[in-house]
C-alpha cells in the first residue's frame, strides 16, 4: 500500500507529495534550494491541522466552554498524536532524510515523523481545497477526536504538568526557555529548561524546540512534580 493510498488522498502534483517527505537534512545533503524540503509545508500544515479539529470539535460540541475545547484541541493536535497518526500510516517508510539523521535514528523521531505528516496536511491544501483537506485530516484524527471527548485520551506532558502546576500556582505559569542550540542548521539540539519562580523543574532536549520542551516537561513529572 502506498503512501497515497494510506492517507485516502491521490495528488495531482507529485512533486508536493515529495516536497513533505523531504526532510531538510537531505535538502542540504543533495544542495538543493531551500523551499524542496517540508519545513514550509509543515507550516502550513501546522495552521490548517489546528483550525480543522478547532472545527471539528466546534460543531460536535455546541454546548460545550471554550476552555474545555481548547483543552481536548491541544491533546489532539499535540506531537504524540501527530507520531501516533505517523506510524499508522508508515510515514517513516517514505521520508527522504539526509545521512547524518538516517545514521541517528532520525526516521524514527518523533518531531520528524509529526512534522512530516503536517506537511502531508499542508501539500494537500495547495494539490487540493480547505474541504479536501478538512476530510482527510477528519479521517485520519477521527479516532483521536472521539477518545477526546470521551475524555480517554492520553494527555502530553506539557498538558499533564501544567494542569498539576496550575492547582499549585495558578497564578503563575511555567516557561520553557532554550538555554543552547548544537549542531548544523540541518541537524540542529535544542536545549531547554522548565522553569518555574527562578527555579529549573526539568530539563529537556530535541531536535526540534516542540520535542525538547515535551521532554523537559516529562523530566519535570519523573522528578516529581505532584498534584
Amino acid at each position: 500500500m502506498s503512501l497515497e493510498d494510506a492517507i485516502g488522498y491521490w495528488f495531482k502534483n507529485k512533486k508536493l507529495l515529495i516536497n513533505a517527505v523531504t526532510h531538510s537534512s537531505y535538502s542540504s545533503d543533495k544542495g538543493m534550494s531551500y523551499p524542496e524540503n517540508n519545513e514550509r509545508l509543515e507550516y502550513l500544515g501546522d495552521a490548517f491541522f489546528d483550525a480543522i479539529i478547532g472545527d471539528r470539535l466546534y460543531k460536535l460540541l455546541p454546548e460545550e466552554r471554550e476552555g474545555k475545547l481548547s483543552k481536548m484541541r491541544a491533546k489532539i493536535v499535540c506531537e504524540e498524536s501527530l507520531e501516533d497518526i505517523g506510524k499508522e500510516i508508515k510515514i517513516g517508510d517514505y521520508l527522504l532524510i539526509g545521512k547524518g539523521e538516517e545514521q541517528t535514528g532520525g526516521r524514527t523521531r518523533k518531531s520528524i515523523i509529526a512534522n512530516a505528516v503536517e506537511a502531508i496536511i499542508g501539500a494537500i491544501y495547495l494539490d487540493s481545497n480547505y474541504d479536501a483537506t478538512y476530510a482527510v485530516v477528519s479521517k485520519l484524527f477521527d479516532e483521536k477526536i472521539n477518545l477526546a471527548i470521551e475524555g480517554k485520551l492520553l494527555t502530553d506532558h506539557k498538558t499533564k504538568l501544567q494542569e498539576i502546576l496550575q492547582k499549585k500556582h495558578k497564578d503563575k505559569a511555567p516557561s520553557y526557555e532554550v538555554i543552547k542550540t548544537e549542531g548544523p542548521d540541518h541537524e540542529k539540539v535544542f536545549f531547554v529548561n522548565l522553569v518555574l519562580d527562578k527555579v529549573v523543574l526539568g530539563k529537556g532536549l530535541g531536535k526540534s524546540k516542540k520535542e525538547a520542551e515535551q521532554n523537559a516537561a516529562a523530566d519535570a513529572l519523573t522528578r516529581g512534580v505532584k498534584k
